[in-house]
């Protein structure tokens, strides 16, 4: 980033509340907020149009989650560098963060110095992890056992995972993954078995559990 030039950021969470304290935050330290979302895929759209130099991303979010659009947007724009924001402090959300291509990773809750510190950071080309995590190391968080549950899902599945637990329908979900219906069908069948749940309310139970889905 060029001395003098403000870095540009974009903002995804589905409290306007949240967006609105994180933007006065950044404006304050001399950021410029391009965009704000309120679920992933409008977080994905925004940012293809903007090119933000940041893009903060909460992890549960709806209709695709943090750290799946994560993964897509630095498919799409591989200058925007990710910061994840998160209410989970277990090793599995952050490996699964920075495996997803995130550069950066902050609890809810974070000191207001630490917001700042890490878009600085990671447009710097660096890393940042909030301080309370500073014992975890992203490259082996989590490797230590068996694949997580959510790892033996494909990005594809995830996100017929987050749609069906939000009560979208098969016509609607296919609609929104470019599937046909039955397609949908089979891959709930499938992800249902490979999880070991047999109902709705229990892959509601995991979606929230894993950050896949908002808890409201």
């Amino acid at each position: 980033m060029r001395s003098g030039v403000k870095i540009r950021v974009l903002l995804a969470d589905d409290h306007a509340v949240v967006r609105y304290g994180l933007r006065a935050l950044l404006e304050v330290s001399g950021m410029e907020v391009v965009g704000e979302a309120g679920d992933g895929r409008s977080a994905l759209r925004i940012a293809e149009d903007c090119q933000p130099d940041v893009a903060i991303l909460d992890v549960a979010m709806p209709e695709l989650n943090g750290i799946d659009a994560a993964a897509m947007l630095r498919e799409r724009c591989p200058n925007t560098r990710i910061v994840i924001l998160s209410m989970h402090a277990d090793a599995e959300h952050v490996h699964r963060a920075f495996a997803a291509g995130a550069s950066g990773y902050l609890l809810k809750g974070s000191a207001s110095d630490e917001i700042v510190a890490a878009a600085r950071a990671v447009v710097g080309g660096g890393r940042y992890l909030s301080r309370e995590l500073a014992h975890t190391d992203p490259a082996r968080a989590g490797r230590s056992g068996e694949p997580g549950p959510l790892e033996s899902l494909s990005a594809r599945e995830r996100q017929v995972l987050q749609l069906v637990v939000e009560g979208h329908s098969s016509a609607e979900i296919a609609a929104v993954v470019n599937l046909s219906p039955k397609s949908v069908d089979t891959y709930r069948s499938r992800l249902m078995k490979k999880l070991g749940v047999s109902d709705i309310p229990a892959l509601v139970k995991f979606a929230v559990q894993h950050g896949l889905t908002p808890a409201e």
